[in-house]
């Protein structure tokens, strides 16, 4: 069963290919992804790889929690699932600001 990894404090230069390159050291990486910011494309400094085994992703763990990747020292451990957190609403209250329709 695929095993998925936290990956944290990449450096702003790594890329996916670069993650899934340095993790099949380890073992069968299924996946990598490294999450980016929607607005600029850019990347948040963290992703995750998802090992194809346990015994893998132990391995994985071992290997590079603590060492450098990229030129940053990364913290590799087991992913924790998402949390439910509420909707944000989203937008902006112009009628605060003075500007916009008022249909009050």
């Amino acid at each position: 069963m695929a095993k998925k990894l936290y990956v944290g404090g990449l450096s702003y230069n790594t890329t996916q290919e670069t993650l899934k390159d340095t993790f099949s050291q380890a073992g069968t990486v299924e996946s990598a992804v490294v999450i980016t910011d929607k607005m600029s494309g850019r990347s948040k400094g963290f992703g995750f790889v998802e090992m194809s085994t346990e015994e893998e992703a132990q391995k994985a763990i071992e290997m590079f929690n603590g060492k450098e990747l990229d030129g940053r020292s990364v913290t590799v451990n087991e992913a924790r699932p998402m949390e439910e957190r509420p909707r944000r609403e989203g937008g902006f209250n112009r009628d605060f600001r003075g500007g916009g329709r008022r249909d009050y």
